[in-house]
């Protein structure tokens, strides 16, 4: 299972890539623009193929790819150049990569959840009796059975997951050491508001006399239909944008840092050790799906941000130069722009060496 991993891991994890850079290729040539080679992976040539005016390539390095247009950099005075062409077409051609994967991981995500039976819901199925948090009777402050959680502290609670993530994060930010927290429930149709609401794990005794650390309630689970199975997919998909998010918000705040990241390297490794733990191959492959879902989506997500070399910043440059042209009635040198990104992909890869040398350093030493 372990060579199955690792080789699927990289087959997984390139083919996210090469849908990235599909979502490039396909708008460019819808629009026009050409395209001089559409590359698979990086470094030294292992296979190329002219065809028309574009070449097709395999690179030796699992790493990466690239879609590279005429006169991207700005260095071109074709009239099929890329900065050529209008900037609400530079737009779509930028955005279509990361587009490109976050249906990807809607895809995986809906393949993951496509074969199972029942989901598990953020719908409480049973309370505790003897639990603090229980409502009982006319008594609403408290959940009862049938109540929908809905959010945690303002974040929406989309998997059933989402709750005890979201109650630990929040409880950690907020330092926050009595675990109280504002819920909002679905009762009946109702939105249930429960202000400064203690939600803390106790031990509870099992019927063979051990006893579980829990919060008093179980979630419950509805049956596959179609309407579920494309709400779960869907659920799942926003769930992992937001923890994309806390991810950021956790970097920029000094709680995580250069240890916490992953690159191509650490990502298969995680990709292995996810498989390793599943009790046979059908379930490594399922949860496999579901790791690629993930990395699909962040990849989306990230490579929508607004730093110059990536495409959200050059999204952001090519907004701002239309702008500032039409106002100015005067055209920008499109090779200031391609220096400002060039300086920020020498950054991003100096950035994704330094991670690549830290998850090998994990691996030899693990």
């Amino acid at each position: 299972m372990s060579v199955f991993s690792i080789l699927f891991g990289i087959f997984l994890f390139s083919l996210l890539i090469f849908i990235h850079e599909l979502g490039h290729f396909l708008a460019a040539k819808t629009f026009g623009v050409q395209v001089n080679e559409f590359s698979m992976f990086m470094g030294p040539v292992l296979w190329k193929k002219q065809k028309g005016e574009t070449l097709y390539s395999l690179r030796l390095i699992p790493i990466g790819g690239f879609c590279e247009m005429e006169g991207e950099n700005g260095d071109s005075l074709s009239p099929r150049s890329f900065t050529a062409a209008a900037w609400w077409k530079r737009l779509v051609i930028l955005v279509a990569g990361p587009f490109m994967n976050l249906l990807a991981g809607l895809v995986l995500f809906l393949c993951f959840f496509a074969p199972q039976e029942r989901f598990i819901v953020p719908v409480v199925d049973h309370v505790e009796r003897n639990s603090a948090i229980a409502a009982f009777g006319k008594n609403e402050e408290g959940i009862k059975k049938g109540d929908r959680i809905l959010e945690v502290d303002g974040e929406k609670i989309y998997m059933y997951t989402d709750f005890e993530l979201v109650l630990m994060a929040k409880a950690d930010e907020q330092n926050n050491p009595q675990n109280r927290h504002d819920l909002v429930l679905l009762r009946d149709g109702q939105r249930i508001e429960l202000k400064d609401f203690a939600m803390q794990k106790r031990n509870f005794q099992e019927e063979d006399g051990s006893s579980t650390l829990r919060y008093g309630f179980n979630f419950g689970s509805v049956e596959r239909t179609l309407p579920n199975l494309l709400k779960q997919t869907w659920n799942a998909a926003m769930s992992n944008i937001r923890m994309v998010r806390i991810s950021l918000q956790m970097l920029l705040t000094g709680k995580a840092g250069l240890k916490d990241m992953s690159g191509p390297v650490g990502i298969v490794q995680m990709m292995t050790e996810t498989s390793a733990k599943s009790s046979s191959l059908y379930y490594a492959f399922l949860n496999m799906l579901s790791f690629g879902g993930l990395i699909s989506v962040n990849l989306g997500i990230m490579n929508l941000l607004p730093i110059p070399a990536l495409d959200g910043g050059r999204s952001v440059g090519v907004v701002l130069t239309a702008a500032i042209e039409g106002v100015t009635r005067k055209k920008i040198n499109p090779k200031y722009e391609g220096y400002i990104h060039g300086a920020g992909m020498i950054a991003l890869f100096a950035l994704m060496g330094l991670i690549m040398f830290k998850d090998i350093f994990v691996i030899i030493k693990g």
